[in-house]
């Protein structure tokens, strides 16, 4: 049973981001790594994978709707998102085919906390909502059928972070490595015994160049400016969301 999992979920392509993350103490000391989905969909999606594949064993990947959407766009049926229809061409095979075989959920013991489920948006689909705010019997709704030992859940999907409880089970959102809403920085979670909420800061302005120098996609420049420095507050992108959760 790990003592100490870092969760890192919603990465999108950000490869100076996720190596903040990964340069943290506690990230590099910690048991496991799991990754909680949307990973490669943005302006370096090979070199996040790359990085990713390097952890080994220390990590668990699950998958999340945009690396299925990869996956898809490989295969013929084009993504609404231009990013992600430009990063699926860029993927060799063998990414692709990581992609496509990953689980959409993963459970594990962690100390302190008992049987934890990671997933990416909910245990039963990976693009449905539901948000800190969300009522509870919708939370009710997506937890159907989870198993009574299933004391946690971590999700990612709104990169948004929170914690709540719902009727004695908590809830975890370790917000975005690469694609914050509300503020900028990689946020991601430290688990056991406890829950932690972190935000690790790092150079936005040498990101961004980063960024546009090293991708190819078109419009990587504006791209890493509306996203890695989190032009989108946690207010605007809840106004969005918050239809989507049967409100």
């Amino acid at each position: 049973m790990p003592d100490r999992v870092a969760v890192l979920s919603d990465i999108h392509g950000v490869l100076p981001a996720l190596e903040a993350v990964l340069a943290e103490p506690d990230v590099a000391a910690a048991d496991l790594i799991v990754l909680t989905g949307d990973l490669a969909a943005g302006p370096q999606p090979v070199e996040v994978l790359d990085r990713l594949a390097a952890l080994g064993d220390r990590a668990c990947w699950v998958g999340g709707n945009a690396d299925r959407e990869l996956v898809q766009a490989r295969a013929g049926k084009s993504s609404s998102i231009e990013v992600s229809d430009w990063a699926a061409g860029q993927l060799r095979d063998d990414q692709v085919a990581r992609l496509a075989a990953l689980p959409p959920s993963v459970t594990l013991p962690v100390t302190g906390l008992g049987e934890v489920l990671f997933c990416h948006a909910t245990p039963r689909d990976d693009e449905e909502v539901v948000l800190v705010d969300s009522r509870l019997d919708r939370w009710a709704e997506v937890f159907a059928g989870l198993p009574a030992e299933v004391g946690t859940v971590v999700c990612g999907h709104t990169h948004m972070p929170f914690t709540r409880l719902v009727d004695r089970r908590l809830v975890v959102n370790p917000g975005s490595v690469g694609m914050p809403y509300g503020g900028a920085g990689a946020w991601w979670a430290l688990l056991g015994p406890g829950v932690q909420l972190r935000r690790t800061r790092f150079d936005v302005d040498a990101a961004c160049a980063r960024v546009a120098a090293e991708s190819t996609f078109p419009d990587a420049a504006a791209w890493a400016d509306e996203y890695v420095r989190s032009r989108h507050s946690d207010v605007d992108a809840l106004t969005v969301f918050a239809p989507r959760d049967g409100r």
